[in-house]
């Protein structure tokens, strides 16, 4: 049997066997088909129209009980569109306030006005004339006799399906912020908006308590944003997303990359995102290293606050890389000289200078030299005085500011040898009153009139 409908004329031209019946639709119901059938033997051009056409066709069984008998038997059904369909059509034709679509019913479907009114620019250019579209039945048949379509209906259909599919798979989904209100982002996501609670935000917003939430929000309107699908509800018209946990995932892979990437000796540029009493941790770019607090300079640091501040934009040195615990360890001191490589041009023996103590050992007390540089030395316990001396403790005390002379300078072993007994040593006569003229002669260069006041 085979079957075929003009739209144009509303004719359906059916042939079973040897016969050939014509029909005109004469009134469609919601429920019900009406036809005028015309036999074959009626001559007119229908009949020569569908026999040409059933040439193509294959024989079937033409002892049929009755030739009529395929109608009462329903084999004559028709594919028309219900409530709730999503059909794919093509569009036909734009018309004042509304547009034509063929989706293969009686007539072309209706897209009405109010619904166009709402559309974006992008959604008007997809229904140009001549595109294949899916669009949504919403009514088959109104008042009117017209079938009304909608599009946004069947693209939000589709985009409730493609949110199921990103929460089911995990995948990251970049949308624009369209909104916000008290608790949050409203994200566009195809036709559907999406709801992002201000704690589904990312650490590095950094929300500043002392503004207003609202206006800080605000900012964000207008922006891409890239989040995951963490709840749909499509029955309470729900549907919740995070840009933390994208966050955390992207994190993940660039930690995983820069991994593979690190090499000890490289230089990167990174961001204070922590400090402790024994370090400070620096996002270098999806991984935290930590620069422990004897990296942080070559002089001595007691808290690494001191040095660093949270937010603080810095230059690290790679020190380590551990791949199996995936850690990095961090150094701001080894982009910095270091004085040791250049302590016999800053220090030599017999140079007085200025020193506070620091700690105290048995052998003896430990001392900062009050320079740029602020190494440390050792006072040996036999240089603290000429008397007999227990314990450092009966001639310093930490914290203690003391003039003290150098007796040894060894860059090798990292080591300034410091005294105090011979502070005031006529060994040292000498070169001490040259070095009294040296400064004082560059004083004078620096201030003449102080040369002047002196000699008055």
């Amino acid at each position: 049997m085979l079957r075929v409908y003009c739209i144009k004329t509303q004719e359906y031209f059916v042939s079973r066997g040897d016969m050939v019946l014509s029909g005109l639709i004469a009134k469609q119901g919601k429920r019900s088909i009406i036809f005028i059938i015309t036999p074959r033997g009626s001559g007119d051009h229908r009949r020569a129209k569908m026999e040409k056409i059933s040439q193509n066709s294959t024989e079937e069984n033409r002892e049929s009980e009755h030739p009529m008998d395929f109608l009462l038997n329903g084999d004559l059904e028709l594919d028309l569109p219900k409530a709730g369909d999503i059909r794919k059509g093509e569009v036909i034709e734009h018309l004042k306030n509304a547009i034509l679509i063929d989706i293969g019913a009686k007539s072309e479907g209706i897209i009405g006005s109010s619904e166009l009114d709402s559309l974006d620019e992008e959604a008007l250019e997809l229904l140009a004339v001549g595109n294949e579209v899916n669009v949504y039945v919403v009514d088959p048949e109104d008042d009117e006799g017209n079938i009304i379509l909608s599009y946004t209906r069947a693209a939000e259909e589709k985009d409730w399906q493609t949110v199921d599919e990103l929460a089911r798979s995990g995948d990251t989904y970049q949308g624009k912020v369209v909104g916000h209100n008290k608790g949050g982002l409203l994200v566009q996501v195809g036709q559907l908006r999406g709801f992002m609670p201000i704690s589904q935000l990312a650490n590095n917003r950094n929300f500043n308590r002392d503004r207003s939430t609202t206006d800080q929000l605000r900012v964000i309107v207008g922006k891409l944003i890239t989040a995951k699908v963490i709840e749909v509800d499509r029955s309470r018209n729900r549907l919740i997303l995070s840009e933390r946990a994208a966050m955390k995932e992207r994190r993940a892979e660039q930690r995983e990359r820069l991994l593979n990437e690190l090499q000890v000796g490289d230089i990167r540029q990174g961001r204070v995102v922590n400090l402790t009493d024994f370090g400070a941790f620096v996002d270098i770019g999806g991984i935290e290293g930590l620069v422990h607090i004897s990296e942080l300079s070559w002089k001595r640091v007691n808290d690494p606050r001191d040095v660093l501040q949270l937010g603080q934009e810095v230059e690290v040195y790679v020190l380590d890389v551990d791949q199996d615990r995936q850690r990095v360890a961090l150094s701001l001191k080894r982009l910095e000289t270091d004085p040791w490589t250049i302590v016999d041009q800053l220090y030599e023996e017999g140079q007085l200078v200025e020193a506070t103590v620091t700690k105290l050992a048995q052998f003896g007390a430990f001392a900062r030299i009050l320079d740029d540089y602020e190494l440390e030395g050792l006072i040996h316990i036999s240089e603290l005085s000429d008397d007999r001396v227990t314990h450092p403790r009966e001639v310093v005390r930490p914290g203690q500011t003391v003039a003290l002379r150098i007796i040894r300078v060894d860059p090798e072993q990292r080591q300034i040898g410091l005294s105090l007994k011979q502070v005031a040593s006529e060994r040292y006569l000498d070169a001490d009153l040259a070095a009294a003229m040296d400064s004082y002669d560059e004083s004078v260069a620096e201030d003449p009139a102080a040369g002047i006041e002196e000699e008055e």
